[in-house]
């Protein structure tokens, strides 16, 4: 049976590093993209620490996956890793171009990788997408009006993708975290390595700590290489039971 193979989009960000690793050591050949790339000394520094990976300059979505399939002869997993810093404050004050920015970079990015991989996945046997979205419209917050509206958005084109897909039994899911480390939304310095950030998290999340990066990679592995296909559309939680009641004082 041929190699499976697989995309991971922005590969350097939020759940990006546990999702390549996971699928790379599942026994997948890995294509990578991240805005990075786009600077060949950032590509080469790369390749030379992950080889075996294939690292892509392609930006323009359509391009990533022509890219990516090309140089792995297929795709059969698509991992769209989507991050961007969450830009908080009351909606009087928010700035159009940030709004902008943010859906640019959670949900059309997205779209237009799914656009141009559907036409391509539905040949495939087996094939499959897993999204990573976020929890946080679970509980909104305060200020929160930006990264809220895009990330509701995301969460409703995985399940208007997965109906488009379902009848060639490619599953569409998404693992939806929220208090998982990464830099790119809960940085070691300020969660994990200040008493202050821990306490915090102990207080906030009912597992009392982050989610370790491995944990969401075994969520991705899993989707990404199950035979079934009903499971489809989606939203898996992943947050540690947030939202819940404050812990009460022990």
């Amino acid at each position: 049976m041929p190699q499976a193979t697989a995309l991971v989009t922005n590969a350097l960000e939020f759940a990006g590093p546990p999702s390549v690793e996971a699928l790379a050591s599942a026994g997948l050949r890995v294509a990578v993209h991240d805005r990075k790339f786009e600077d060949e000394n950032a590509r080469s520094a790369y390749a030379a620490e992950h080889p075996g990976l294939t690292v892509l300059a392609a930006q323009d979505p359509s391009h990533v996956v022509r890219t990516a399939w090309e140089a792995l002869a297929g795709l059969d997993v698509i991992v769209s890793n989507d991050a961007f810093p969450a830009i908080h404050g009351p909606i009087e004050d928010a700035s159009l171009e940030d709004l902008r920015i943010t859906l640019e970079r959670l949900v059309v990015f997205p779209f237009a990788v799914a656009r141009a991989a559907i036409p391509r996945l539905k040949t495939r046997p087996g094939a499959r997408v897993v999204m990573i979205t976020s929890n946080r419209t679970r509980l909104p917050l305060r200020g929160g009006a930006i990264p809220d509206a895009a990330r509701a958005a995301l969460n409703a084109l995985v399940r208007s993708i997965s109906l488009e897909l379902a009848p060639h039994e490619v599953p569409v899911n998404a693992i939806a975290p929220n208090y998982l480390y990464s830099e790119t939304y809960y940085p070691r310095a300020v969660y994990v390595d200040d008493p202050a950030g821990r306490e915090f998290v102990r207080q906030v999340v009912p597992v009392g700590r982050l989610a370790k990066p491995e944990e969401i990679g075994e969520l991705v592995r899993y989707l990404a290489t199950a035979k079934g296909s009903f499971m489809t559309g989606a939203i898996i939680d992943f947050s540690g039971g947030w939202p819940s009641a404050p812990r009460r004082p022990e």
